[in-house]
């Protein structure tokens, strides 16, 4: 065959279009290709035109595949195609590659991680992520593999399971994301699509401690931490708001605690004073009256002086250690002198309520605002919340609460309940 009559043969059949040229081959098949559309030239002073990566079959083929290629240059997502091809062909980073980048660059809401969600964050890696997906290519990682790795990880701690989902989800849906990765996706999907894998349902119900059970825990504490457990327990406050509450925050004229500050621990940054992480979260609560004369009392014997002193000082007048104030509970020994138990573990025990947390006093200062009527805005405020749905739990609390007493009430009367009731 004449070499000059088959290539004109093929040049007769390029079609001129408004983008890119269709070829037809002699074999039938046919190429596509377009100018480079930055008007990149050879050595030799002609224009870079760009072929597809294969031949196609069919002309409409051809044509789909210039459609794409005007879309990305359209879109500014373009890169050639023989350097998508080679970044193809490269080896695509492992879990354990790319989560530290994905831990180091993240930010929210424009800022870099708290130290203390830092801190989470790589605990939840090593302790559940890394084991399963360490040397696993980001590519590799399909929907089976989080549906299996799922149902193991972090089994028996819904809270943790839920926290670890979140994390490999939210590094998945940045390695899917090409304005996260030079205009290039790692993954071409996410493949966390676990319904509802974020969330956790608490398996622990909190029964309130009583009014009886708070003051045999505040008689066993030690004086300079008694307070702590009255104003937890009467004004819905968090540990580490206590731990960095200063004289001046605390006004007994007026009988109101101004939160503005809070204490946060992680083993990157130490004991850092912060302001809340909303809004919300910096409010004045009201000191009940029936705790207020504790609050002078203990202002006068305890606190650090000076307007700036802390309410609740730890040794050398510094933030108080979640340590020192929670102690250890009396350690039965058989045949030997039983260990001498102390702080907030062994008041708790004493009060027969081994399965209180610090915490549950602010859900139980908070339901018991629900039982009496505080609408959800109050309770938004009294515990300095961001959203209505965290209030909503104390408020649904207290609705059980509601019909419990109703069911004593009837009981009383002589009403027992069916076997369809109970």
């Amino acid at each position: 065959m004449d070499t000059r009559r088959g290539t004109v043969a093929v040049a007769k059949a390029a079609e001129r279009r408004n983008f890119g040229q269709i070829i037809k081959l002699p074999s039938g098949r046919y190429r596509a290709r377009y100018a480079d559309p930055d008007g990149h030239r050879t050595e030799a002073g002609h224009i870079v035109r760009h072929n597809a990566p294969h031949t196609f079959t069919s002309r409409a083929d051809a044509e789909a595949w210039l459609v794409d290629e005007r879309r990305l240059i359209t879109s500014g997502d373009w890169i050639s195609p023989a350097a998508r091809l080679n970044h193809r062909r490269e080896k695509a980073p492992t879990m354990g590659e790319y989560a530290p980048r994905w831990l180091a660059a993240r930010k929210v809401k424009g800022r870099p991680l708290a130290d203390r969600t830092r801190d989470h964050y790589q605990e939840l890696l090593d302790r559940f992520i890394l084991p399963t997906f360490n040397n696993v290519e980001l590519r590799a990682i399909t929907p089976e593999a989080v549906a299996n790795w799922y149902d193991t990880a972090a089994v028996g701690t819904p809270t943790y399971q839920a926290h670890a989902y979140s994390l490999l989800r939210a590094i998945m849906r940045t390695a899917a994301d090409p304005t996260k990765n030079s205009g290039r996706p790692l993954v071409a999907f996410n493949p966390c699509g676990i319904a509802g894998g974020g969330s956790s349902r608490s398996q622990r119900r909190i029964r309130p401690a009583t009014a009886q059970e708070v003051a045999t825990i505040v008689a066993a504490m030690p004086e300079r931490h008694q307070l702590m457990v009255l104003l937890a327990d009467g004004c819905a406050l968090r540990f580490g708001e206590l731990a960095e509450l200063r004289r001046s925050d605390v006004d007994t004229t007026n009988a109101v605690i101004r939160v503005r500050r809070g204490v946060v621990r992680s083993r990157s940054a130490g004991v850092i004073a912060k302001t809340p992480k909303s809004d919300a979260g910096i409010r004045d609560v009201p000191i009940p009256p029936d705790i207020l004369d504790a609050v002078l009392d203990h202002k006068a014997r305890h606190a650090a002086p000076g307007a700036k002193g802390l309410m609740f000082p730890g040794r050398s007048a510094e933030h108080l250690s979640p340590s020192a104030f929670y102690g250890k509970a009396t350690k039965k020994r058989r045949g030997k002198t039983d260990t001498k138990g102390w702080g907030w573990y062994e008041a708790r025990r004493l009060a027969g309520r081994e399965d209180l947390r610090f915490h549950d006093l602010r859900h139980g200062a908070l339901t018991e605002a629900a039982r009496h009527g505080a609408t959800l805005a109050e309770l938004m405020a009294l515990g300095g919340h961001s959203t209505s749905q965290a209030a909503m739990r104390y408020q649904q609390a207290a609705s059980s609460r509601l019909a419990e007493l109703a069911r004593k009430r009837s009981e009383a009367r002589g009403w027992t309940p069916s076997t369809e009731q109970s």
